[in-house]
Formats: C-alpha cells, sequence, structure tokens
C-alpha cells in the first residue's frame, strides 16, 4: 500500500513539472512573436498594438488607440490577435430615383380603423388576458 502512494505521488509530481514546462514553452513561443505593429491583448484584457519593446527592462510600449500609449511588463501580454481578413460586404442596392420607395397606387390599402373602433379593439384584448 506504501509503494502505491509513493507511486501515486511521484506520477503528481511528474505530470506537475511537465505541465509548467509545457506552459513555459508556449509562454516563450508567444514572446518570440512580439513586434512592433503586431494586436496583442494583455492578461487584464486591453487590446493595443505594439510600439516598441525593451528587452533589458522586460517593458512592452502598446498604442491603445491613436495618441494613447501604455506601458505593461512584457509577460503581460498573454494574446496575439489575428486580425479577421474583413470580406467585402455586398451592399444594399439604392435606386436612382425614390420611385422604388412609394407605394403601388394598385396595392389594396389596409382597411382603416376608426378611433372608437381601436379603443373596443384594445379593450376587448385587454379582457382576453385576464
Amino acid at each position: 500500500m506504501t509503494i502505491l502512494l509513493f507511486v501515486m505521488l511521484g506520477l503528481f509530481v511528474f505530470m506537475m513539472f511537465r505541465r509548467n514546462k509545457k506552459s513555459q514553452q508556449q509562454a516563450a513561443t508567444l514572446q518570440s512573436k512580439f513586434a512592433p505593429g503586431i494586436e496583442v491583448m494583455t492578461s487584464f484584457g486591453l487590446f493595443g498594438r505594439i510600439v516598441s519593446i525593451d528587452d533589458v527592462e522586460n517593458k512592452i510600449v502598446l498604442e491603445l488607440s491613436p495618441g494613447n500609449l501604455a506601458t505593461v511588463h512584457r509577460q503581460a501580454v498573454t494574446k496575439i490577435v489575428e486580425q479577421a481578413v474583413e470580406t467585402p460586404e455586398e451592399s444594399p442596392v439604392v435606386p436612382d430615383d425614390a420611385s422604388s420607395l412609394t407605394r403601388d397606387e394598385t396595392t389594396a390599402a389596409a382597411p382603416t380603423e376608426t378611433p372608437e373602433e381601436t379603443i373596443k379593439r384594445l379593450n376587448d384584448e385587454g379582457k382576453k388576458d385576464n
């Protein structure tokens, strides 16, 4: 029983070190892709474009919007944002004149309701809800 306990403990420690090594490799791969002009997201949800990278002090300057800069630690940048390829959407066809926007006179008009009929209809609908 004791041997089984030690084997389980050893397996747990091995898996823990393996997981830590994988996450370090992923972080190193991500940080090797950093370059000025890349769109990134920080660990606290701030989106921006990399302006400059200071390897000595591990700082990255991000442009959040035109003219707004923020300096963050290099490890705070956790994701490279992939720019979606924009496909040109078909614009709706707009006629040159307003003739197609007017209602055709040959179509039957909806029956009109007098104000008294409208009030009666609305009161009857209110009674149906109860």
